[in-house]
């Protein structure tokens, strides 16, 4: 180990940073963040410095260094582009016994900054002892991803009820189920993140009052259209706190596999050689599971909110009053045009945007109408068995037979292809891909010309 990782208490403490320029600034934002009583030597400054100077948050010193300056500090920044000023600086703490940070210089310094994850009261630090600190950001930036913002609320929840814990639960194993109930409970965690202390309360005391063992809840998230990078940030949190996982054939691979590796997955969809698993079925894994205490997130395509029949098997959780929340993902239609490079509205082309399922509901004669109207897109789902009724109908109801028309198969995916062409020749384009795609028809299809990029 290079460097012990240390976490300094500065509030009310004097430091000296000797620096003005932008990476000095950068320093100074953390060092008043933790409340150091600030002091800044330089001859000349950003303007921020001169801001933060009339607001009191810091004293300026405008002079050339002097050892000196040193003098009762508890820490010391060098941020200058002047070695022999960066040395003086390294020489006179070492001299004074007073931990030195040089930027860009970790060989002079006692002490190095890493990159930092502040979800305070909690904070993470990552470093790479000066040697790479490129990877240590990327690695800062990829921890920021999963981690959710709350977390710094939950952890400063857990500092006010330690006490009450230690109490209620004497047995440390106990202790840690409790711990980890609280953690992991999502709607407390949402409603400390509103500022509902009345739903905190509540929440709270519920945790205390129910069996540590009964903590099932359901959380239904959209996997977005394929490309895992599309999954949201809580999306992917919750999949990866799941105790089981209930998927269906549109969730891709890539997706798949950031579930948390120890999480029980249970496939519900429709493949060659393989039955549909039916809805009720699908419900009552959903409330089986649920009932027995476990954290079940059903993983959908897309939005599950948006044909994926989400509302249907929340529903069916009511009776039991089996707790519930949901996390949307990117729709087929968007995330499938946006790669194709058809932008859904356009000023000069689309004012609307309608999504239609291809199967199941048959429009009357009034909606084709409404559907076959100039200025607007239409994106049909699972439309490719019936392409030749919404090619005849769409005509026969007025639009344009060279219509611009699209057909986007496993879009956002590596494997996405696009067919294009005019209405009158739909029934033949659908023939040239297979499920899942999507049609997308309206003027701003021929904007994929100028705009495909995926």
């Amino acid at each position: 180990m290079d460097y012990l990782p240390l976490f300094c208490q500065l509030r009310g403490k004097a430091c000296l940073l000797v620096g003005g320029g932008e990476v000095a600034e950068r320093k100074a934002r953390l060092l008043l963040d933790a409340g150091a009583d600030l002091r800044v030597c330089a001859r000349t400054v950003t303007p921020q410095f001169l801001h933060w100077q009339h607001a009191g948050k810091l004293t300026l010193i405008q002079t050339a260094f002097v050892p000196a300056l040193l003098d009762n500090c508890w820490l010391a920044i060098a941020a200058t582009n002047d070695e022999n000023v960066n040395q003086q600086v390294s020489s006179g703490a070492n001299a004074r016994r007073i931990f030195c940070n040089i930027v860009d210089t970790p060989a002079q310094a006692s002490v190095i900054m890493p990159s930092i994850i502040d979800r305070s009261p909690l904070m993470i630090a990552v470093s790479s002892g000066g040697r790479a600190p490129v990877l240590a950001r990327l690695l800062r930036e990829k921890l920021e991803a999963i981690l959710p913002q709350h977390l710094g609320k939950l952890a400063a929840l857990a500092g006010l009820l330690r006490q009450r814990v230690k109490t209620c639960y004497t047995d440390p194993h106990l202790r840690r189920r409790f711990w980890e109930k609280l953690f992991s409970h999502d709607r407390l965690a949402q409603a400390l993140a509103s500022r509902d202390e009345v739903g905190v309360s509540q929440l709270t005391e519920q945790l205390f009052n129910e069996p540590l063992e009964h903590r099932g809840e359901v959380v239904l998230v959209g996997a977005g259209p394929g490309d895992a990078g599309l999954l949201t940030l809580k999306g992917l949190q919750q999949i990866q706190q799941a105790d089981i996982v209930v998927y269906d054939r549109l969730v891709s691979d890539e997706v798949m596999n950031l579930i948390r590796r120890d999480a029980e997955r249970l496939f519900v969809g429709k493949r060659a050689g393989h039955h549909c698993v039916p809805q009720e079925e699908i419900n009552q894994l959903l409330r089986q599971h649920a009932l027995r205490g476990k954290r079940v997130v059903r993983l959908k395509g897309g939005d599950p909110f948006i044909f994926g029949r989400g509302a249907e098997e929340l529903e069916a959780l009511l009776d039991t009053r089996i707790p519930f929340s949901v996390v949307p993902g990117i729709t087929a239609a968007s995330g499938c045009a946006a790669y194709s490079g058809i932008p859904l509205t356009h000023r000069d082309y689309a004012h609307s945007v309608r999504l239609v399922t291809g199967h199941e509901q048959h429009p009357t004669s009034q909606a084709w109408s409404t559907l076959a109207t100039e200025q607007q897109t239409l994106v049909f789902y699972m439309g490719l068995s019936h392409a030749a009724e919404i090619q005849s109908q769409l005509i026969t109801h007025g639009m344009s037979a060279d219509m611009p028309v699209a057909l986007v198969e496993n879009g956002t995916s590596p494997r996405q292809r696009v067919v294009s062409g005019p209405l009158h020749q739909l029934v033949n384009l659908a023939a040239q891909v297979t499920s899942p795609s999507v049609i997308i028809i309206g003027r701003v299809v021929a904007l994929r010309t100028k705009l495909q990029w995926f």
